[in-house]
């Protein structure tokens, strides 16, 4: 039915939040606090995925835990992006 369609929603809406959520939590929270959280609510995805009652809401789960998971890997990201621009403010001046 429409599932697929609101599956697609749900899929671009949650990639432009944790956009935002990595800038933030890497701002407030540095690099490593944010890397366990997003772990922790990565890993508790992963858990709810498989004792998920259905295929549907195991995809939500496992698409969910995996976005948290990379969300790991851009916030390393983010914080070599951050470190490169303060280097070169510093050259600046």
């Amino acid at each position: 039915m429409l599932y697929g369609l609101f599956f697609g929603i749900y899929v671009i809406a949650t990639i432009a939040l944790y956009h935002i959520l990595v800038v933030n939590f890497h701002q407030y929270f540095g690099r490593w606090p944010s890397t366990v959280i997003f772990l922790a609510v990565g890993l508790g995805c992963v858990w709810l995925s498989f004792k998920a009652p259905n295929q549907g809401t195991s995809m939500f789960w496992g698409y969910t835990a995996f976005l948290n998971l990379w969300s790991i890997k851009e916030v390393s990201d983010h914080s070599k992006r951050v470190l490169a621009e303060i280097n070169a403010d510093s050259g600046e001046a």
